[in-house]
């Protein structure tokens, strides 16, 4: 049986913070996010639009990807981030 992990980019309602992450089921990491259920930087600076995500089945991987990318320079980050959602739309909005 296959198990599948995200790795995910939050940001604000301006696109000023950005935060990496990785889940096993990214609508409950992002309601737990929004609701301010995960104490820490999400919830100081309110990252609650989810403009980046990528899935695997490797949980290594997602590990290793999600490390790889928090290394990364802002403005490659960026880069990633609108080579998929050039708009920085909200990939999962709240109902």
């Amino acid at each position: 049986m296959n198990k599948e992990y995200y790795v995910y980019i939050l940001t604000n309602k301006n696109n000023t913070t950005l935060y990496v992450g990785v889940t096993n089921n990214v609508e409950r990491r992002l309601y737990e996010h929004r609701m301010g259920l995960v104490d820490g930087f999400t919830k100081k600076y309110k990252l609650h639009k989810l403009v980046y995500v990528e899935e695997t089945n490797e949980v290594d991987s997602a590990i290793a990807r999600e490390k790889q990318i928090k290394g990364w320079t802002r403005k490659k980050k960026e880069d990633l981030i609108n080579s998929i959602n050039p708009k920085w739309e909200d990939l999962l909005p709240s109902g």
